[in-house]
């Protein structure tokens, strides 16, 4: 059975868009949230916060698998929205986005990705070696919502 190709999760986090996006917008601390990108590297010159055109490379796992890819921001814009596309020879392979929108002293936060094109290998490795891929990546998305909201409730 094919991994599906879009999907999204939402929080409400007790704190306002401002201070969710100054976590999110550091993409430095990706690994911090998500528990599939442990790391990221800004290339180019590029630093936080995150810029629109601005590229960095993301390092993943997933089980024993460990893999990285190229990114590029595709929207920043502060305190509404975060998106960046998976770059593979030029060609984008998923969208992520994150989307802040503001309800009475918090903020709804959303994590979508959409999927536009997967080579064969990513396609096999989604597909056969990935069988639960589709659980796992929404309870990684709702564990990274997660931990993001605790750091933006807690912090001072």
């Amino acid at each position: 059975m094919a991994s599906a190709r879009q999907g999204q999760v939402s929080l409400y986090v007790n704190a306002p868009p401002d201070k969710v996006w100054s976590l999110l917008a550091d993409l430095d601390r990706m690994g911090e949230w998500s528990p599939e990108c442990y790391r990221v590297e800004w290339l180019d010159g590029a630093s936080n916060p995150a810029r629109a055109g601005a590229r960095f490379k993301g390092w993943n796992r997933y089980g024993p698998m460990r893999w990285s890819m190229t990114c590029e921001v595709k929207s920043a814009e502060p305190d509404r929205v975060l998106s960046w596309s998976t770059v593979q020879k030029g060609r984008e392979l998923a969208t992520w986005t994150y989307r802040l929108e503001p309800e009475g002293p918090g903020t709804n936060i959303t994590e979508s990705f959409d999927v536009h094109w997967l080579p064969f290998t990513a396609r096999l490795a989604e597909d056969v070696l990935m069988r639960d891929r589709d659980r796992r990546r929404e309870d990684a998305m709702r564990a990274t919502l997660g931990r993001i909201k605790g750091a933006a409730e807690t912090a001072g």
